[in-house]
C-alpha cells in the first residue's frame, strides 16, 4: 500500500471511527462499508471535512450480490476444445423464461449501493458501499442532499435494480419504458425478459402479452489459433485421414 493510501486509509478511520463497518483496500483502491442508517451522516462528513474533501460524486449504481462469487464457467484451465461450458443454466447469466434462481440465504443482504467519490482538493478517490437490509424492498437514504449529482445515479438504480430511494424527489424509471414490467438488471430477471408488447391495430393500442421466444441455450464453439493446440488439432485431422 502507497503511503498516500495508507494516510487515508487512517484519516478515515479516525474521523468516521466506529461508523465504518469495513475497510478495504485493494487495487490502490479504498472501499469503505457503512451500515444504510448511516450512510448521509458518512456522505456529509467526506464532503465537509477538511482532510476528506470528497466534493464530488463521480458514479454511483446498483449491485445484486445474489449468487456471487458462484460461476458455471470452468475458466481456470483451458484444453484443446476451450473452456468448460456448462448445459444446464446453473448460472445468472443464462436464466431463461420460467427457470428460478437459488436465492440461497435470504439472511444475507442481496443489494448495494455503490458510490464512487472525488476529492480534487487532496487529489484522493473513494468508493462508498452500503446495502439494504431488506432483499424483497431493498430501502437506502438518497445522498441527493448531499451530491446533486446523485439525482439520474439513483433514478437509474431504482429503475434497473428496484432499489428505492428514500427521499429521493423525483424517483421513477429512466431507461425503460413506462410499464415495463420488473427490473432488467437483477441477476434474476431472464434474459428473454417477462413479457413482450406489440401494437394491435384492431385495439388500437399497445398491448403486453407473456413471451413467446422459445427458451433455449446455445452453447457456441471456440476454435482458437494456439500453439498449445497444434498437437490436438494434428491428432485429429490424423484420424480423419485414416478414416478416408
Amino acid at each position: 500500500m502507497s503511503n498516500k493510501l495508507q494516510d487515508l486509509s487512517e484519516k478515515l478511520q479516525t474521523i468516521l471511527a466506529s461508523q465504518i463497518q469495513t475497510i478495504v483496500v485493494d487495487c490502490n483502491e479504498i472501499t469503505i462499508e457503512v451500515a444504510s442508517e448511516n450512510l448521509v451522516s458518512v456522505a456529509t462528513t467526506l464532503r465537509d471535512h477538511d482532510d476528506l474533501a470528497f466534493e464530488q460524486l463521480i458514479d454511483l449504481c446498483g449491485v445484486d450480490y445474489i449468487a456471487y462469487g458462484k460461476t458455471e464457467w470452468s475458466t481456470d484451465g483451458a484444453s484443446a476444445t476451450g473452456f468448460s461450458r456448462g448445459v444446464e443454466p446453473a448460472d445468472t447469466g443464462r436464466l431463461r423464461f420460467g427457470d428460478e434462481l437459488n436465492a440461497g440465504n435470504n439472511d444475507i443482504p442481496r443489494f448495494a449501493s455503490v458510490i464512487h467519490l472525488i476529492s480534487y482538493r487532496h487529489n484522493h478517490r473513494l468508493r462508498l458501499r452500503s446495502f439494504a437490509k431488506d432483499n424483497q424492498f431493498p430501502l437506502l437514504p438518497s445522498v441527493i442532499d448531499v451530491w446533486n449529482s446523485a439525482n439520474w445515479y439513483e433514478r437509474e438504480a431504482f429503475d434497473l435494480y428496484g432499489i428505492v430511494y428514500e427521499n429521493h424527489p423525483d424517483l421513477r424509471r429512466i431507461l425503460t419504458d413506462y410499464g415495463f414490467v420488473g427490473h432488467p438488471f437483477r441477476k434474476d430477471f431472464p434474459l428473454i425478459g417477462n413479457v413482450e408488447m406489440r401494437y394491435d391495430p384492431e385495439q388500437q393500442r399497445v398491448i403486453y402479452e407473456p413471451v413467446s421466444i422459445e427458451p433455449r441455450v446455445l452453447v457456441p464453439r471456440v476454435i482458437r489459433e494456439d500453439n498449445r493446440y497444434l498437437h490436438a488439432q494434428n491428432e485429429q485431422n490424423k484420424e480423419g485421414a485414416t478414416d478416408a
